[in-house]
């Protein structure tokens, strides 16, 4: 909605948006930090719940603080003045920055959790309904945001915005906190993680050092980081300009194109469930993840090709396929993530893949933003189509390059490396 908003109504330079939007994934190596941190320093007994909390109420503030810094640097743009414009920019790009790094102190320690909780033949179907439940939100969130800014259809005015955005937002920020103070209550037993018998002491002994020689030890963390990062370019490029493709080539207004989030996410949510309950146990996480590729790169030619209609149901129902493809690509992904990970140090562990996700979501919003740009630049005559289909195009290629990696993952090998590194580390640590 924000993008939308600072890219259509406010008319901020596509580069600008996804740049500074990217920063929040370009803090995401301090994932790795809060992962080893939360293994290691617990607080009350705990080693995740705290963490989630902490991060939940730093990123639910900075939510809403942005909305007025995005309109502060609007009036400076219109004012001409050079300093009132960076230091605008400077204020939203560090507020995003600190976003970003409250988001990975949230998310890591609760992806850690699912490990510390559950055993392998669970990891499926947790995984399954964390994400169908992440999709239920982002669908009662698309479908909320599309219903409570429907008086905003039409309205470029900043003076009219800032205040109903303002109060939408901080309503969201307490619903969102308060869901996560009830959903972590009593979640997480005091005292040892669940799984780890070796040694009584090992959570706190094994450093940050020692948990980065685990990650190194085998060439297939470097493998799948990359299968990581091509999957997730190839699923979020569009995130950018999604909501502006809607309202440029297909004449949407903003709570319509807000719309387009929940069509995606019951796709998703489908996916997720279909995926889950059926095609991994059946087909295997291999090759639900290799299906849920090619699903996806057919959706992004059939997002280019239903540009020329103009038609918003057809890209509706692009979206919804879209969603359906992301959905089983991201379950069996997930599933993957997991079993690619020593339950010794998973926050850590978990803190290296949500920096492959983080660091190409950020490449995403970038180079989404950028490219549109260029476009322009290059075809200053043409249509508002070809931009758009110029980013969606690229963004198949990339799901072509996933193709290609995930072809050169082994869980066998990982786990023959990890074992006598980890033995090899223990011993060093422990002795």
């Amino acid at each position: 909605m924000l993008n939308r908003v600072m890219l259509t109504e406010l008319g901020f330079p596509g580069l600008l948006v996804g740049g500074a939007l990217a920063l929040e994934q370009l803090v995401a190596p301090a994932r790795i930090l809060f992962g080893q941190i939360s293994d290691a320093k617990p607080w009350g007994g705990r080693h995740r719940t705290p963490y989630i909390l902490l991060g939940s109420a730093l990123f639910c503030s900075l939510a809403v603080l942005l909305i007025p810094l995005i309109f502060r640097l609007h009036a400076a743009f219109a004012s001409t003045e050079a300093g009132a414009i960076t230091a605008g920019i400077a204020a939203i790009c560090a507020v995003v920055a600190c976003y970003g790094l409250a988001v990975s102190l949230a998310t890591t320690p609760y992806l850690a959790l699912v490990i510390d909780l559950t055993d392998e033949e669970e990891r499926p179907r947790a995984v399954g309904l964390i994400w169908c439940l992440l999709t239920v939100g982002i669908v009662v969130g698309a479908i909320a945001t599309s219903l409570c800014l429907k008086g905003l259809d039409g309205v470029s005015d900043p003076s009219v915005l800032e205040p109903v955005l303002l109060g939408f937002m901080t309503r969201v920020a307490l619903v969102v906190f308060g869901i996560t103070l009830f959903a972590t209550w009593g979640i997480e037993p005091k005292g040892q993680r669940r799984g780890l018998s070796r040694s009584e002491d090992r959570e706190d002994a094994i450093t940050l050092a020692a948990a980065w020689k685990l990650i190194t030890c085998s060439r297939q963390v470097l493998v799948f980081f990359c299968f990581l990062l091509a999957f997730t370019l190839a699923v979020f490029l569009q995130d950018p300009i999604l909501e502006s493709y809607g309202a440029e080539v297909f004449a949407l207004p903003i709570a319509a194109t807000a719309g387009l989030s929940a069509i995606w996410g019951v796709g998703t949510l489908l996916g997720l469930l279909v995926a889950g309950l059926w095609l991994v146990p059946r087909l295997g996480k291999f090759s639900a993840a290799r299906l849920g590729c090619q699903l996806i790169l057919v959706s992004l030619l059939l997002l280019v090709f239903v540009g020329l209609s103009g038609e918003p149901n057809a890209l509706r129902i692009v979206l919804f396929l879209f969603g359906l493809a992301t959905g089983i690509g991201t379950n069996a992904t997930l599933v993957l993530m997991l079993d690619l990970t020593l339950p010794e140090v998973a926050g850590t562990f978990v803190g290296v893949w949500g920096l492959a996700q983080a660091y190409s979501r950020a490449l995403g919003k970038v180079l989404g933003g950028g490219l549109l740009d260029v476009a322009r630049w290059l075809n200053p005559g043409a249509d508002a189509y070809f931009p758009y289909a110029m980013v969606l195009s690229l963004e198949a290629v990339i799901a072509v390059l996933a193709l290609v990696l995930l072809n050169k993952v082994s869980i066998q090998q990982f786990r023959d490396d990890t074992s006598t590194s980890l033995d090899r580390v223990l011993a060093a640590e422990l002795g």
